[in-house]
């Protein structure tokens, strides 16, 4: 697996950055490249189905190059983002720069920042990592979902418990506010429970959602502050389109499938087959292998250069910025992708 590849993910800050150089409509950049021309190029240059020799994993993981890759999107995200901050103050950007502007460093936040906390996220055993995807989730409000994602969503994945799970038939506009305040509660409820068993109040330092929400009016006063309020107002809706983007991506991930259930009640366990999974190579390298999310949710101990493509996952037709404009218009949404559920969910 070519390591430099997986280095396109800092061509995405880059557009933000161009755009704001060449202004007036080229601000939006970003999204033009990401959901124009990145889903064209995926159509273009095709799969990857190959997956790592037997035996190689270790050796991928062993590879400090592939850790260095994601570690340096921390400090790149969030000198990006307070740079954009910066840049709102001076008020030199007109009323469309300002929107193309918004909406570029969101998409930036989310495909950098949001995606490569997501790879750290896992890396439980280590504080380093963990660390730097908390900071990055800090920079859009969002470092309780990476707690939810780990210990609820990969535990109640496609099943009804999990709010990050879309049901067939939901359009994605009926999900994203379930899913946003459905982790945030399913989080809530998960600290709660656990600093309430070591004896410790709910509203102390050792709840991490606690600490979180401290965090962000930290952020949000010291924004405020330091730049403005025009500044607080781009940070808090870069903010949201960055967690939109996650959420949009949750959507396609797990939409409609569901994991049966043993004679005792219980889920049968997580199994490639309850995730969507797409090989496409170019949105794979911005992406660290996110598509590859069959094998993920299998094995999420698996580092991004490890991941696996599964034949017998249910197969998306094209990749995430593609299936996110699909997505976007419910209708055309359910009659691709409904009829590709047939035999995948469990007989009632």
């Amino acid at each position: 697996m070519n390591l430099l590849s997986f280095g396109v993910v800092y061509l995405i800050p880059a557009s933000v950055v161009l755009g704001y150089l060449l202004g007036g409509g080229f601000t939006f950049i970003t999204p033009v490249f990401v959901f124009g021309v990145v889903p064209v190029l995926d159509a273009i240059i095709g799969k990857d189905l190959k997956n790592p020799a037997p035996g190689e994993e270790e050796r991928l993981d062993a590879d400090l190059r592939y850790r260095l890759l994601t570690w340096l999107c921390a400090p790149l995200q969030v000198a990006v983002v307070f740079w954009g901050a910066w840049v709102v103050s001076s008020g030199a950007l007109s009323p469309l720069e300002m929107a193309g502007f918004i909406v570029s460093m969101g998409i930036s936040s989310g495909v950098m920042g949001i995606n490569v906390a997501h790879e750290l996220t896992h890396r439980v055993n280590g504080r380093f990592e963990t660390a730097l995807a908390k900071i990055m989730l800090w920079t859009v409000f969002y470092i309780h979902w990476g707690l939810e994602h780990v210990v609820g969503h990969h535990r109640f994945v496609a099943t009804p418990e999990d709010p990050s799970t879309a049901r067939m038939g939901e359009s994605f506009y009926r999900f994203l506010p379930r899913t946003v305040f459905g982790a945030f509660n399913s989080a809530w409820a998960f600290e709660a429970e656990r600093v309430e068993k070591k004896g410790h109040p709910v509203w102390s330092r050792h709840n991490r959602v606690a600490a979180a929400l401290a965090a962000y009016g930290a952020l949000v006063v010291f924004v405020a502050l330091v730049f403005g309020p025009w500044a607080l107002l781009y940070f808090m809706l870069q903010a949201v389109v960055a967690f939109s983007l996650l959420e949009a991506v949750n959507y396609i991930e797990h939409y409609g499938l569901l994991r049966g259930r043993r004679p005792d009640g219980a889920y049968e366990p997580v199994a490639p087959v309850h995730s969507w999974n797409s090989s496409n190579w170019l949105t794979n390298r911005f992406l660290f292998n996110l598509q590859r999310h069959s094998d993920h949710h299998y094995r999420p101990g698996r580092r991004y250069q490890s991941l696996e493509h599964h034949e017998e996952s249910p197969q998306l037709p094209t990749g995430y910025a593609g299936m996110i404009l699909l997505a976007l218009v419910p209708p055309l949404w359910k009659r691709v992708v409904d009829p590709k559920l047939t035999g995948l969910r469990p007989r009632k």
